[in-house]
């Protein structure tokens, strides 16, 4: 399985590209959820800067610290669990709300919930 489809990879650069022009103060919902399926970690990723190869989302490695920031393209395709297992997207995620809301619940939980 491929980690994003083409849909998802469009609408990750539109925000990016969104971001970029500051024309208004922008709240996206994630548009889609990478998980470790042997391990903790989570990313809900809003954006992706084609040329530098960097997503922004909210990240969550698993120690309770989940934090807005950027991941490397590159380390998520050579990230590995506990067991060895890639990360995947998760096919079942439906967005619920912007991505604020699920980072002000991970601050108060100290994990994503999503």
């Amino acid at each position: 399985m491929s980690l994003l489809t083409e849909g998802q990879r469009t609408k990750l650069i539109a925000n990016f590209r969104a971001n970029q022009q500051g024309l208004e103060t922008l709240d996206p919902c994630p548009v889609v959820k990478i998980i470790t399926p042997d391990a903790n970690a989570t990313w809900l990723l809003t954006e992706f800067d084609p040329c530098t190869e960097l997503f922004f989302g909210l990240c969550d490695l698993g120690f309770g610290f989940p934090e807005l920031g950027y991941v490397a393209l590159a380390d998520l395709e050579t990230c590995r669990g506990a067991l060895g297992l890639p990360v995947e997207r998760d096919r079942w995620f439906k967005v619920t709300k912007p991505l604020s809301a699920y980072a002000n619940e991970a601050a108060r939980t100290g994990r994503i919930i999503a």
